[in-house]
């Protein structure tokens, strides 16, 4: 019959799932040069400090040059069409990785992590979600290359995910939750006893006979657990925009290792993008159908499917508009963030809970 002739969407996942860029030798060589670049971070750290905005704007300068210039050497080497692949995917991961800064903010914040400790939580929390990107992009890529449905599944997360950012942006309770309520906080307190106060970058001690935790393992431990969501939206994200999973293993890594001196770069400013939960939404859910058209396509001809470049268009525009419409809205606001938290002791019981690991 005629449509026996049609290309499967089996066939259309295998030749974009499984089609790379990356030969082990480049996978060997990126791999050792992230690991370097974390290394390197966790040495600036060694030493709890205070993070001066000279710091982290020179930091910051450096982690958006780097991809950058490496998207310009993929570019060079296997042409526009990746190349547009490549920044499309760091742009969505870095615009994704804005709404990881809030929750950080807020955990941060709500366990009252003094401001030269803050740093170092966040680098345990990219180092946590560096390893879990990287256990969903390999699990991303099976999936595509085995089962038929994979991208009208991932389609499906990312049109789920922006119906719940855009609720909660209406109901002004995106950023508003209880990290006392957090199942891996409460878990973590049944089992160990955790002491009052910080002891450096410790995290546990030994006292009174026993091993105890230190708080600061307590908001490592809830990083974590708020990395394993971001990690669920943010691969399907990027695998609608490339196929790779080279590309989308370097777009991932890169916009998490920025993210350290980027906080302390925006930390002012991130309650000014009052509308950016609106942007996120409208993001994945461009992307959302984008990845319901491609298995659409595989399946009938007919089914139209979005260019890269146009993607890289609509996601411009949008992260244009909603930083324009945040700034008016919040002209001559404080710029203090409104979800500050009320704790009065370190190691207590803080009021404010990440996303996504709730009951």
């Amino acid at each position: 019959m005629a449509l026996a002739a049609l290309p499967t969407a089996t066939d259309v996942a295998s030749d974009t799932a499984l089609s790379s860029i990356a030969d082990p030798a480049l996978w060997a060589v990126t791999i050792a040069g992230v690991l370097a670049l974390l290394a390197l971070d966790f040495l600036v750290t060694r030493k709890p400090h205070e993070v001066s905005m000279r710091e982290a704007v020179g930091w910051s300068a450096f982690y958006i040059a780097l991809p950058l210039a490496f998207g310009a050497w993929i570019w060079s080497r296997w042409g526009s069409q990746t190349g547009v692949e490549y920044l499309t995917g760091y742009l969505v991961e870095k615009s994704l990785s804005v709404d990881n800064l809030f929750v950080f903010m807020l955990l941060l914040s709500a366990f009252a992590v003094p401001a030269a400790l803050q740093q170092r939580v966040l680098l345990f929390g990219i180092a946590g979600a560096l390893v879990l990107r990287g256990v969903f992009i390999a699990l991303g890529a099976a999936v595509l290359a085995t089962f038929s449905w994979a991208f009208l599944l991932f389609g499906a997360i990312l049109l789920a995910t922006a119906v719940k950012i855009l609720r909660d942006q209406l109901s002004d309770a995106g950023h508003d939750v209880d990290v006392s309520q957090m199942r891996s906080v409460r878990l973590i307190r049944r089992f160990m006893p955790v002491t009052e106060d910080y002891r450096g970058p410790r995290l546990s001690v030994h006292e009174g006979g026993r091993r105890m935790l230190t708080p600061l393992a307590v908001v490592v431990v809830a990083v974590f657990a708020t990395d394993v969501v971001f990690a669920v939206d943010s691969v399907p994200a990027v695998y609608g925009i490339t196929g790779d999973p080279y590309l989308v293993f370097a777009t991932n890594a890169f916009a998490l290792l920025g993210l350290r001196a980027l906080y302390f770069v925006l930390q002012g400013a991130l309650s000014k993008l009052v509308h950016l939960g609106y942007g996120l939404a409208a993001i994945l859910g461009f992307i959302g159908v984008k990845l319901v058209l491609h298995w659409a396509h595989g399946v009938w001809d007919g089914v139209p499917t979005v260019p890269t470049l146009w993607s890289l268009v609509v996601i411009v525009v949008i992260l244009g508009v909603v930083t324009a419409t945040s700034l008016v809205a919040t002209r001559g606001r404080a710029g203090d963030v409104e979800a500050s938290a009320h704790v009065a002791e370190p190691g207590a019981h803080p009021h404010r809970q990440a996303r996504g690991d709730r009951d």
